[in-house]
């Protein structure tokens, strides 16, 4: 959630990582994070979590219920992973839409999809979660996969979401949260403040960067915050499932 407290210039502040910056200034520092990041990206999603996040995306594309003929909205789309498989699934009569607020994220995952033959019912766009360019009423399912902790006003975007979405349609957010257990937290911690940054170095070239990405997991609301936001917002039928003992849990909500 964000951090209102007032800076110096009254200007209103937020956590980026565990820094606080102001509201102005969040969307910008991430981004410099993502363009960093961006051409090692699956690699480095694949030795961080040793190949897991394919199938907690797998989970997540399950319980979307996504069918022929659907409009899908892929918030945060990155690389691609979970359009290419919307794309199968919706077929020439449905559509999918990657989106993206960064540009070479964007652009990666539009090259990875083109090249695998992926066209036809795919579109990219440039877009900001708490305002997203589409009409009202307009998806049957929105997902976002590792990118809500990196929106500065998570409660607008998922207005946003709630608005674009028809009566009936799907959210479902896939993030890093909160361990259940807590010798996993323990461990976790480890990994992420010593292991994480060490391998973004070598790999990547860029320990700040995923140190940045550790920080702000630890700053995104656990499982039950998230679930009362989404509540809070408008969703019907929020439930949330942990996996992995919780290091990431996907939450599921109906527009009414």
């Amino acid at each position: 959630m964000n951090d209102q407290r007032k800076g110096s210039d009254a200007e209103p502040t937020t956590h980026f990582g565990y820094q606080n910056v102001p509201e102005s200034q969040k969307a910008e520092k991430v981004a410099e994070v993502f363009h960093s990041v961006a051409a090692r990206y699956d690699l480095m999603n694949d030795l961080l979590s040793g190949g897991m996040h394919r199938l907690w995306k797998r989970f997540t594309i399950e319980l979307s219920g996504v069918r022929p003929g659907n409009r899908v909205l892929d918030i945060a789309g990155g690389t691609g992973d979970l359009a290419r498989k919307f794309s199968q699934l919706v077929g020439p009569t449905g559509q999918v839409v990657l989106a993206d607020i960064n540009a070479s994220m964007l652009k990666v995952g539009r090259d990875r999809l083109l090249d695998k033959g992926v066209s036809g019912n795919i579109e990219f766009v440039q877009a900001d979660a708490e305002k997203l360019p589409f009409p009202d009423n307009h998806f049957d399912c929105i997902t976002i996969a590792f990118g809500l902790r990196n929106v500065t006003h998570k409660d607008q975007a998922l207005a946003s979401m709630l608005r674009v979405l028809k009566p009936g349609g799907r959210l479902l957010v896939l993030e890093f949260s909160k361990p259940t257990n807590p010798l996993v937290s323990k461990a976790y911690d480890a990994y992420s403040f010593g292991l994480l940054p060490l391998m973004g170095k070598l790999v990547a070239g860029d320990a700040e960067s995923y140190r940045y990405l550790a920080e702000s997991i630890r700053m995104h609301p656990d499982q039950q915050t998230l679930k009362a936001m989404m509540e809070e917002t408008g969703f019907a039928r929020v439930t949330y499932h942990n996996m992995t003992g919780g290091v990431v849990a996907l939450h599921r909500g109906i527009k009414p």
